[in-house]
């Protein structure tokens, strides 16, 4: 896997101070991307271990509320794969920073209606993500007053109390609403 860059303090992608990590690779190429050079599996630097290493001193600091997976798409299978041993590390060694994710694929239909049930590295992967952004980017539904996603149809989900409820459940109800009073 490669990735696209690697922002150490990112206020924009979670709530408060986070480490975020941009993989490579996206099959949704949503019109209006931000991102459109994530698109690429081959764009940016590869990950390593050393790449895991830099993450996981970067979060250290306390000011460091968690981590935070966009892309391109953390969610492609092979990402999946790749992102399983930094997941893990994070979990370990700041469980109580939290994970978020940035994915073009729903949690109902994509990642519990078909990834959950046929690839086999998918249920670890989810059960370390504690938020999910879901849905493709709709640039006619785009607004920029909504907090931490880029358009109308995406979602703000709580994935461990969606894992528990065998259903979608919203982080933070409120949320969808428009982030500007």
């Amino acid at each position: 896997m490669n990735y696209g860059d690697l922002k150490k303090v990112d206020v924009a992608n979670g709530p408060g101070v986070r480490v975020s990590l941009f993989v490579s690779g996206c099959t949704h190429h949503c019109k209006g991307c931000f991102n459109p050079e994530t698109w690429d599996f081959s764009f940016g630097k590869p990950f390593t271990d050393e790449t895991i290493e830099e993450v996981i001193e970067a979060l250290r600091p306390d000011y460091i509320t968690g981590f935070s997976l966009l892309g391109g798409e953390p969610f492609e299978r092979a990402n999946q794969k790749a992102l399983l041993p930094l997941l893990r590390r994070i979990k370990k060694e700041y469980p109580q920073k939290s994970i978020w994710c940035y994915s073009g694929y729903t949690l109902d239909k994509d990642v519990f209606g078909f990834m959950y049930d046929n690839w086999e590295e998918t249920p670890e992967f989810i059960s370390y993500i504690d938020v999910l952004v879901d849905g493709e980017f709709v640039e006619e539904l785009k607004n920029l007053s909504l907090r931490f996603r880029g358009s109308s149809n995406q979602r703000i989900l709580d994935v461990q109390q969606s894992l528990e409820a065998d259903e979608v459940v919203l982080y933070l109800p409120g949320y969808e609403e428009s982030f500007c009073p």
